[in-house]
């Protein structure tokens, strides 16, 4: 019965690991989950690298000019929003917010979603849904396009009547890799 419990309890950590970092947990084709740095020799089921992992870091000013450039391809103003964080303020985030009728936010959504994926940011479907947000990551960076409403409004914006949203970018920059993780191995069956 102990061995169940463990097994179990096994599972879990895997399964909750998966999910939060995805990128640092691999099973391999005997059944062993890894959790930590990447294998330094690559197993034969290992997936091949995207094209993301190889692109270039960016710089706070080139993840804004795509923000500008998607929000643009969707058939809005940049200047109709404002930013979400000061130039200047920081220089690993960024973001843009705008108030947005709610029969046009999912379809302006989706224009700046083709528009980042034009711009050769890759789709990271990890937990997004479709219709209220998706995530992107390139270069170091991630970028959550969200069309949601209050729960997502910036403490300085004025409220929202009924028929009103906010169309929000946010970028980070995230080096997972920085994250000191142990190195586990588990074996499930």
């Amino acid at each position: 019965m102990k061995r169940i419990w463990i097994g179990l309890a096994a599972t879990l950590i895997a399964s909750l690991a998966a999910a939060v970092l995805p990128d640092h947990v691999r099973i391999t084709d005997d059944g062993r989950i890894h959790l930590g740095a990447p294998e330094p020799v690559p197993s034969p089921s290992a997936v091949a690298p995207t094209p993301e992992s190889t692109s270039p870091p960016l710089t706070r000013d080139a993840v804004d000019e795509v923000i500008r450039t998607a929000v643009s391809a969707a058939g809005l103003d940049p200047e109709q929003g404002r930013p979400t964080v000061a130039a200047g303020a920081a220089t690993n985030r960024t973001g843009w917010v705008a108030v947005r009728e709610k029969t046009a936010a999912q379809s302006e959504m989706d224009a700046i979603c083709a528009d980042l994926e034009r711009q050769g940011w890759t789709l990271n479907p990890n937990g997004d849904r479709p219709e209220a947000s998706r995530s992107y990551k390139r270069g170091g960076w991630y970028l959550l396009v969200s069309a949601r409403g209050k729960s997502q409004a910036p403490s300085t914006t004025s409220g929202l009547t009924d028929s009103q949203t906010y169309l929000t970018l946010t970028g980070l920059q995230l080096n997972l890799s920085d994250i000191p993780l142990p190195e586990i191995t588990v074996r499930i069956g």
